[in-house]
């Protein structure tokens, strides 16, 4: 299997996992926060489905630079805005793996603030990284979702929810 094939399999994987977890967003909940310095539950969503488009941008730049305003977050309040958000960016992540060449993942790709280089990879690593930060941040939600009581659906495996002992 090529690394494209791999990379949009996990991808796919990811969004199936996430979905069931975007399924359960609790209507109400918006601004929980574990901890004054913890993103709200909304938001923290939020970003979780927007990185599934990451490869799409990767792919078709070399640098981020949230200084020059490069990235605008987007703001949803629904979790209908949710599936959506999270159905669109999947399809465009997606529709940039299956454009691309093994080649179009060999050049650096750079996230900057204000021009200072904060991490760079080839493209082929920062679509790693993002794929890491779904996980990542999943795992944050279930943690919102276990202090709210919402029982988790399983990621990798059966989550506790789902096993009867």
């Amino acid at each position: 299997m090529d690394t494209l094939s791999q990379l949009k399999s996990e991808l796919e994987g990811e969004f199936q996992t996430t979905k069931k977890f975007i399924e359960l967003f609790p209507e109400g909940k918006n601004d929980f926060a574990p901890h004054e310095k913890s993103m709200k539950m909304m938001p923290l969503a939020t970003h979780l489905v927007e990185v599934f488009e990451w490869p799409n941008t990767i792919l078709n730049t070399s640098e981020l630079d949230f200084g020059k305003g490069d990235y605008k977050p987007t703001i949803l309040s629904t979790k209908e805005d949710l599936m959506k958000k999270l159905e669109d960016d999947y399809q465009a992540g997606k529709k940039a793996l299956e454009s691309s060449t093994e080649d179009d993942l060999n050049p650096s790709w750079t996230i900057k603030n204000d021009g200072h280089e904060l991490a760079s990879w080839s493209k082929y690593g920062a679509i790693r990284h993002a794929l890491n930060q779904i996980t990542h941040h999943r795992a944050q939600l279930g943690v919102y979702y276990r202090l709210n009581n919402i029982p988790l659906p399983g990621s990798y495996g059966p989550s506790a929810d789902q096993q009867s002992f």
